[in-house]
């Protein structure tokens, strides 16, 4: 399963790719992707992720995991996050962005807030 995220920050827009995780969280996204693309406010925390609320909840697989750059992670059921560097918490892994490093991340997310819309990937 395959998504794309349009971020838009004060450098410009930015288009990513992403493949999903194989458990029941990231197929009930990519369903609701399915349905419309999700607008996702996102606001840095603490210099390693931007997070916003997803505006409705997805099952959890919470598993005590490390994050990396690219990781596309929810919390608590109802928000996701976009990893651009290391981590250690119980979450859910959605997905993985493709082929982008954690210098090229840092720069796509940008210092301050970011507009992300999520959407299933277009051929």
């Amino acid at each position: 399963m395959k998504i794309q995220i349009d971020i838009t920050n004060d450098s410009g827009n930015h288009t990513l790719t992403a493949t999903l995780a194989a458990n029941s969280s990231a197929t009930a996204f990519y369903e609701l992707l399915k349905k419309r693309a999700v607008t996702v406010d996102m606001h840095d925390y603490d210099s390693f992720e931007k997070v916003g609320s997803l505006g409705t909840s997805l099952p959890r697989n919470d598993t005590q995991i490390t994050t990396s750059a690219g990781d596309i992670i929810l919390y608590q059921g109802n928000q996701i996050t976009i990893y651009y560097d290391v981590n250690s918490w119980n979450f859910t892994r959605l997905g993985k962005i493709d082929g982008t490093t954690q210098t090229e991340l840092k720069k796509i997310l940008g210092k301050g807030n970011v507009t992300a819309v999520f959407s299933v990937q277009r051929h």
